[in-house]
């Protein structure tokens, strides 16, 4: 009788429990979008000058995210946001990684998607790889994703999908493994917005969605259709004309992919996350006015960038979330959004919740890069611990504040060669008073640089050796058909 009894205690355990399950909030649908070189200043509720209205509603109806960091050139940033690690600890500190470099992103690392798939979801990439190809298990559908509709290398002729790096031009566009040549002639940006509407369209709603968008857009080379530049005429310039054509464009993708989600019914659950992977290149006509410095640099303009949050999952709304989050952030958030548990051996923190509730944030500390392969010996390094930002070494190529070119013809901004002289330079930055760095305390407050060099030592006991091999010809497209390709390493 007792068997019995447990027995029918057992079954109606199993009945009482299998309701429970159902009742857990569903997985959101996620939307990644990642822009490329998209300036601190080059995005409209920032700037009049320029016409972004569906990033500005996203943006306004969701979360701003006003302390987003991330590393100052594209392939580290990106590495970050896949794996949750400091690119000083994955070899990919040194600059980003070169069509003829036998070097990704480390394949021992998990990636986003792969976490995302053992959550159920469908995952998806479009646009800009950058994490090397030199071998297969390097790339997109290696590393997780269902399908893959983009490119490898870091540019490419919007129209042409070629790069023509150090001289030798290759064809650089894939629909997953196959080289596709379907688009050519097309701007890249209306192919994705179609990869993206043909996904939407055809997805199994019941099952988790993740998309990832890395845009191509605004990176150079600078090419905009005509009647998204004649949208500026008042911009005298043209570099700056053609650019803001450019980000407008962009906007059009978030526009036309929101409106796809909204048609199929996945709108209000979709949670849609946007960053730019490192700040805006004056010198290319982006801008990060009034912060200072460019891509390329550690000051704030290279590394300080536009993000938001939007949609399914968050409680507070319509408001910018002050607390810090960096690009290593990301992995964990997006997997915490997801209804995951996070990687706790990872460098990135989890603020899922500090962001949808407008908590205190995580992080009160972060790496903005450390770098001593030549010819940065001295360093080419910075830290935050709090409100102070420590820069020791060379801070990069370009450290001065840029107003953005409207109304001159004139791109004055000059790149100031790499000749040693910085070498040495201690700078140190109280962020909440002075966020554009214009006043250097290092000399005043020696016991906080101190203090920073300090933690910054203790970070760098943890780096590993940058992962920067020398040029190799064997990646040459002329060695496959005149394409970019894997297989070289």
């Amino acid at each position: 009788m007792r068997n019995y009894l447990q027995n029918v205690l057992r079954v109606l355990c199993v009945i009482l429990v299998q309701p429970i399950a159902h009742v857990h909030a569903k997985s959101p649908h996620i939307l990644f979008i990642v822009a490329d070189d998209f300036g601190w200043n080059d995005v409209g509720f920032r700037n009049k000058d320029i016409y972004t209205p569906n990033i500005d509603t996203l943006a306004k109806e969701g979360v701003i995210l006003d302390q987003a960091y991330v590393q100052p050139v594209c392939s580290p940033s990106r590495s970050a946001f896949m794996t949750g690690m400091y690119p000083f600890k994955s070899g990919l500190q040194h600059f980003v990684i070169w069509p003829n470099q036998k070097v990704c992103s480390p394949t021992n690392f998990t990636f986003l998607p792969q976490h995302l798939k053992k959550l159920g979801y469908a995952t998806h990439m479009i646009g800009k790889w950058h994490l090397g190809f030199c071998k297969w298990q390097c790339t997109p559908t290696y590393r997780g994703f269902d399908s893959f509709y983009g490119y490898y290398t870091g540019e490419e002729d919007y129209y042409k999908k070629s790069n023509p790096y150090q001289g030798k031009l290759g064809f650089d566009f894939r629909n997953n493994m196959e080289t596709d040549k379907g688009g050519n002639g097309t701007y890249s940006t209306f192919q994705y917005t179609a990869r993206a509407l043909e996904l939407i369209s055809q997805h199994n709603k019941s099952q988790p969605f993740f998309l990832y968008m890395p845009l191509q857009s605004v990176h150079i080379p600078i090419q905009v259709p005509i009647e998204y530049e004649n949208m500026y005429k008042h911009i005298h310039n043209e570099g700056r004309r053609k650019f803001s054509g450019m980000v407008t464009a962009m906007d059009d993708v978030i526009g036309n992919v929101t409106q796809a989600l909204k048609a199929h019914g996945m709108y209000d659950d979709t949670l849609i996350m946007f960053t730019s992977d490192n700040g805006g290149w004056p010198a290319e006509f982006g801008n990060n006015f009034p912060l200072r410095g460019s891509k390329i640099t550690l000051y704030e303009g290279g590394t300080r960038v536009t993000a938001f949050v939007h949609g399914a999952g968050l409680k507070k709304t319509k408001y910018t979330y002050s607390g810090m989050i960096h690009a290593i952030d990301w992995n964990p958030t997006i997997v915490a959004a997801a209804g995951g548990v996070p990687d706790t051996n990872i460098d990135g923190i989890n603020q899922w919740d500090n962001i949808r509730t407008n908590g205190q944030s995580g992080r009160t500390e972060f790496v903005y890069n450390l770098d001593d392969l030549a010819p940065y010996e001295a360093g080419h390094a910075a830290i935050r611990v709090g409100d102070y930002k420590l820069i020791v070494g060379y801070p990069g190529l370009y450290p001065g504040w840029y107003p953005p070119p409207t109304y001159t013809r004139d791109n004055y901004i000059k790149e100031i060669p790499y000749d040693g002289s910085q070498d040495n330079t201690t700078q140190l930055f109280n962020l909440k008073d002075d966020p554009n760095e214009y006043i250097d305390l290092s000399k005043t407050l020696p016991d906080v640089v101190g203090k920073l060099r300090k933690r910054m030592a203790e970070y760098h006991k943890q780096m590993i050796p940058a992962n920067y091999p020398p040029a190799t010809s064997a990646s040459d497209p002329k060695n496959y058909n005149g394409f970019w390709t894997p297989g070289w390493c």
